[in-house]
């Protein structure tokens, strides 16, 4: 028996056996050594275009050791496969890891994609004053799961970046310019023409309300004055008025504040709601 096992047809096996092992152990630890080198090249690639891209720098780290780790598997799982080793199991058993991962994270994982999103297209960046998830405030910081502002009475508030990504979102801070859209009701026989001559010296008083369209918009206009509605009490004129847009809250209280008080000086009445009862005896 002993014979047989050592027979040469035997060491004729063991040796083609070991002669194809160290073939193929010759091949994977060339290819791990060029694999390596091209890893490193790639990294260095992937960073110069993400320097480019001027990404954040919370996402820049990250992203990196993500496509680090990808391509350091993806050479792993070639070495196994070059040394004859079955890679299907190791591909099956990762499959299923990273599917019960994803089950148990699924919210967390939403948020973790919708800050990659925001911070690779960049709707709104940090100084911005946003409205969403039904918050108003200035944009605190960014982070990969969420997103911290802080309110005008001072609230820090945190929303979860996954409903942040894919919900509606209105930022006050990408335009230069606004336009501080009010509306003033005057009683029925009012004269209109006095009243839209004072509320236009109110608006040409205050230097930070534009006169005229800017070189650098489209859209900036000279302030306008109409009569926009006929309401139950009186009559409504609407006023628009253009300024940059940190001067917008300093423009709407102004213009509140000076058309109450002027308008009532000149004599206009501002009229609020009445009912008339008629008392019928019989």
């Amino acid at each position: 028996m002993i014979e047989k096992f050592f027979s040469p047809e035997t060491y004729s096996m063991l040796g083609q056996w070991a002669l194809s092992f160290c073939k193929n152990l010759l091949l994977a630890i060339i290819v791990y050594v060029i694999g390596a080198w091209l890893i490193k090249w790639a990294k260095k690639l992937f960073t110069k275009m993400l320097e480019r891209s001027k990404v954040d720098h919370s996402l820049f780290s990250f992203l990196t050791s993500i496509v680090g780790v990808v391509l350091w598997f993806t050479l792993i799982i070639i070495i196994i496969s070059i040394l004859g080793i079955e890679t299907s199991s190791f591909i099956a058993l990762f499959a299923s890891a990273g599917v019960a991962i994803g089950m148990a994270l699924s919210g967390t994982l939403q948020n973790f994609a919708g800050g990659v999103m925001i911070l690779l297209f960049k709707p709104f960046k940090v100084g911005d004053y946003i409205e969403a998830q039904g918050y108003v405030g200035t944009v605190k910081e960014i982070q990969i799961f969420n997103t911290i502002i802080r309110t005008n009475d001072a609230q820090t508030i945190i929303i979860p970046n996954g409903g942040l990504s894919t919900g509606s979102m209105k930022n006050y801070s990408t335009e230069p310019y606004r336009r501080v859209d009010l509306s003033f009701q005057c009683a029925y026989g009012s004269d209109l023409d006095q009243v839209k001559a004072a509320i236009q010296e109110i608006q040409q008083r205050n230097p930070a309300i534009l006169q005229g369209p800017v070189a650098d918009s489209n859209v900036v206009a000279a302030p306008w004055i109409g009569l926009s509605q006929l309401g139950e009490s009186g009559v409504v004129v609407s006023t628009r008025s253009w300024c940059k847009s940190a001067d917008y809250w300093a423009v709407y209280f102004y213009l509140n504040e000076t058309v109450y008080q002027e308008l009532k000086e000149r004599g206009f009445m501002f009229p609020f709601n009445r009912m008339d009862v008629k008392i019928v005896t019989q």
